[in-house]
């Protein structure tokens, strides 16, 4: 198992040498990062307890578009950031970045002291730039900079917002690399993640890390911590039927954010440790399993639903699957078919975000009543990960 494949590098990108060297390389006026977002097919919160996770990549995408204007660097440079997705339209500068990504990171140091989910609120911020901010400060923060060069920044997204597709990891992933390129440094795949990851912890709390990992390597993953309890990757190198197989719905969005619900299961994990290490033991055997099916090329729809449905199971029981959606969970299994939610899901009704649906036929888990009144997310899973280009 190794620890993934590296993010394409910028065209005439070298290896960074360090928080210094950033001055010294050709600096391009403007860079496009892309990502994809992510479906996770089996493990999701049994990863943040150390068990393996496998996820996909999908091929709907977010991009980020980030352009100099002239003037000097300096604290007092504005920076312009426009999301037409979150009707955000801003200029601030890089002191107030900076300030606001120094106090996102201490309110998240203190938050991780109790780990409280009634403090999480605190750290994730109401302001629609809070993660543009926070992963604009890591990156300039890593190079050694107070300040900035005048900046405009334009995000735009096709993944659906809310359903478990990893948009805030894709806009982490995109804002860094582009920035780390923009000021002539590599945009790496360790450094892009490690970045990635501390914008991520801002905006959940307590991440796995998988969801930055997928959107930056692209493909289907299987994410394993090894014995130092780094996580790391190994891709898939062919394609199961089975995946073809999968179709996507969308709940309705989950009641609360990731870091909520990630929060509240620690919490619920604390209280009773023998019955949550049951639960993640159950859900890494289905993941494993499913991984090997997958692996093994078999056409099986039947196993690969019963693999799915011990994981919709475990999930039910750690409490993030609302009885509206477990409601309709039930009737896709009385119609002949497995579905499970994909991402953090919800601690209250009446959406959970993504719902993944299998069936013998692909177009008859579309067909099925207890879908009707879904919205249908039409992607394909295994896209390409990170792609930076020179504007």
């Amino acid at each position: 198992m190794t620890g993934g494949r590296a993010a394409p590098r910028a065209a005439g990108a070298t290896a960074s040498a360090g928080p210094g060297a950033a001055s010294s390389r050709r600096r391009p006026a403007s860079v496009a990062a892309s990502a994809p977002g992510k479906l996770i097919l089996c493990g999701e919160h049994a990863a943040v307890y150390r068990r393996p996770a496998l996820v996909a990549a999908v091929d709907l995408r977010l991009r980020a578009e980030l352009v100099t204007a002239a003037g000097e660097a300096s604290p007092d440079a504005p920076v312009h950031l426009r999301v037409p997705t979150l009707d955000l339209d801003e200029t601030t500068d890089w002191r107030e970045v900076h300030a606001y990504a120094t106090a996102s990171r201490q309110r998240w140091q203190a938050w991780t002291e109790g780990l409280s989910g009634d403090a999480f609120a605190a750290v994730r911020s109401d302001d629609p730039g809070h993660l543009l901010k926070v992963a604009l400060g890591e990156a300039a923060r890593s190079l050694g900079e107070d300040g900035g060069p005048p900046l405009s920044v334009t995000v735009d997204s096709a993944l659906p917002h809310g359903c478990g597709f990893g948009s805030s990891a894709a806009a982490a992933v995109t804002v860094v690399a582009a920035y780390l390129r923009l000021r002539g440094a590599a945009p790496e795949a360790d450094r892009v993640e490690a970045l990635a990851l501390e914008a991520e912890r801002r905006q959940h709390g307590a991440p796995s890390g998988i969801d930055g990992a997928a959107v930056l390597h692209g493909g289907v993953l299987w994410a394993e911590r090894n014995a130092s309890g780094r996580l790391v990757f190994a891709p898939f190198a062919g394609r199961s039927p089975l995946l073809a197989r999968l179709a996507v719905f969308d709940t309705g969005r989950p009641a609360e954010g990731t870091g909520a619900v990630v929060a509240a299961v620690r919490r619920r994990a604390e209280r009773q440790p023998a019955r949550f290490a049951a639960l993640w033991d159950e859900m890494e055997a289905a993941t494993r399993d499913l991984r090997g099916l997958l692996a093994s090329g078999a056409d099986d729809a039947a196993a690969a639903a019963g693999h799915l449905r011990r994981c919709q199971r475990a999930l039910e029981a750690i409490g993030v699957v609302p009885e509206p959606v477990r409601e309709l969970v039930a009737r896709i299994e009385d119609a002949g078919g497995a579905a499970k939610i994909s991402g953090a899901g919800s601690l209250a009704g009446p959406g959970a975000g993504s719902l993944l649906v299998l069936h013998r036929d692909p177009e008859a888990a579309a067909a099925l009543p207890a879908v009707a009144g879904l919205r249908r997310l039409a992607v394909a899973l295994g896209g390409p990960g990170l792609r930076v280009e020179d504007g």
